[in-house]
């Protein structure tokens, strides 16, 4: 699993490195623009060496005998540069095409080392270093076929070899710089794909939490419908009142039974297998007085506010989801602000929907040690569950800088 890489300026790249170009590398207008000017300067370096060997007294070679080996070398010299523009897709062709030109043509010498540059550059080192063994030895034979009037042959073999180790040392660190860029892309699209799949993990493992508390109060309502309808069974001439107030309760609890077996198909999006162990019965609001005693016996400031109209009336579900949230800001908070004061706010009603936010405030430094890492995916889950409750959540710094964590949940009037 990938993501597709973004760039702003994508032509900026060379096309090795362009994420959109697929497996044949296509040329971008960094490209076009290289390959523009590495043709120019060939050309031009083919004139200027064709109007040196034609003039009387030559600096870069010794004069050739015959005018006609002087326009085969100019000739030589436009095929090389010409070849150029096909150097990017057949590179090792084009350098085994032309090699014999470099041991006495003086027109070919610059696009053949341009050649000989993206050899290194773009293929294997052992391709690399075979070609440049190739291209050393042609230097004693340029060195002897087209003598230097002014150095001698050892001089001018020895310049050859230095050229030509110098173009490999250049083209070498650029294939190392390139293929670095490609694994370090690598990294970041795998990290980015292992964090997808850990959003998606964490989604799921609270969906199958939400569902197995869910399937708890389920049992319970059950359970209670169960006891009524017994107690129906067994005793048919009680009172008219204790009769219809039975039969109140069981109206209710299949009410609430149904109610809470449709959140549990709306949770259960895919089979998933449960521990067969039992779980501890779920915490409710009633719960979250003791949890935040607990977090102030570890340590943290907490400031509990709560403004909960008819809190006995409030749904299972609702509370459990509150206890949770509650209990993720106060982990975020030991986390990521650790001795910053805390505060929790409730309020709401039935018809009204119950508001839940904890506040604290950003720390400005941190003593080193007291972090305390995390996967990241607890927000997640607390989203994951807030949205199938059919509320909102909202997290992150606001304008006075404190981290807020503020969720909605609904709380209907009967």
């Amino acid at each position: 699993m990938t993501s597709a890489v973004v760039l702003d300026h994508p032509g900026l790249l060379p096309g090795a490195l362009d994420p959109g170009a697929g497996r044949r590398s296509r040329r971008t207008p960094r490209d076009w623009l290289v390959d523009s000017l590495a043709f120019l300067v060939s050309l031009a370096w083919v004139v200027l060496a064709t109007f040196d060997a034609a003039s009387p007294n030559p600096t870069f070679a010794d004069r050739l005998p015959y005018d006609w080996m002087i326009a085969a070398d100019a000739l030589f010299g436009q095929l090389c540069t010409a070849a150029l523009w096909l150097r990017r897709r057949w590179p090792v062709g084009v350098a085994l095409a032309t090699l014999p030109l470099a041991m006495f043509s003086v027109a070919s010498s610059i696009a053949l080392l341009i050649i000989y540059f993206t050899v290194v550059v773009h293929r294997r080192t052992a391709v690399a270093l075979a070609v440049t063994g190739a291209g050393l030895v042609t230097s004693f034979f340029f060195a002897l076929l087209r003598p230097d009037p002014v150095s001698g042959y050892w001089i001018s073999t020895l310049w050859g070899v230095v050229i030509t180790l110098l173009v490999l040392a250049w083209g070498m660190f650029v294939r190392a710089r390139r293929q670095l860029v490609l694994s370090l892309r690598e990294r970041a699209e795998r990290a980015e794909a292992e964090q997808q799949l850990r959003v998606t993990q964490a989604r799921q493992l609270e969906r199958t939490r939400i569902a197995r508390e869910m399937h708890d109060v389920l049992a319970h309502r059950i359970s209670l419908l169960s006891l009524h309808a017994g107690a129906l069974e067994f005793r048919p001439d009680a009172p008219a009142p204790e009769v219809a107030r039975a039969a109140g309760v069981i109206r209710d609890s299949a009410h609430a039974a149904l109610q809470d077996l449709r959140e549990v198909i709306g949770v259960l999006r895919a089979e998933t297998s449960l521990p067969d162990d039992p779980e501890r019965p779920q915490p409710t609001l009633d719960d979250l007085p003791a949890l935040i005693a607990e977090s102030r016996a570890a340590g943290t400031r907490v400031d509990l506010r709560e403004q909960v109209s008819a809190p006995d009336r409030l749904p299972v579900a609702v509370g459990r989801s509150v206890y949770r949230i509650v209990q993720e800001g106060l982990t975020n908070a030991r986390k990521h602000a650790h001795g910053a004061a805390v505060t929790v706010g409730l309020d709401g009603g039935p018809g009204d929907g119950l508001r839940v936010e904890i506040r604290n405030r950003r720390p400005v430094g941190e003593l080193p040690g007291t972090a305390i890492p995390g996967t990241g995916t607890g927000l997640v889950g607390i989203a994951e569950r807030v949205s199938l409750a059919g509320g909102r959540m909202e997290h992150g710094c606001d304008e006075r800088g404190d981290f807020r964590l503020a969720a909605w949940l609904p709380w209907p009037a009967t």
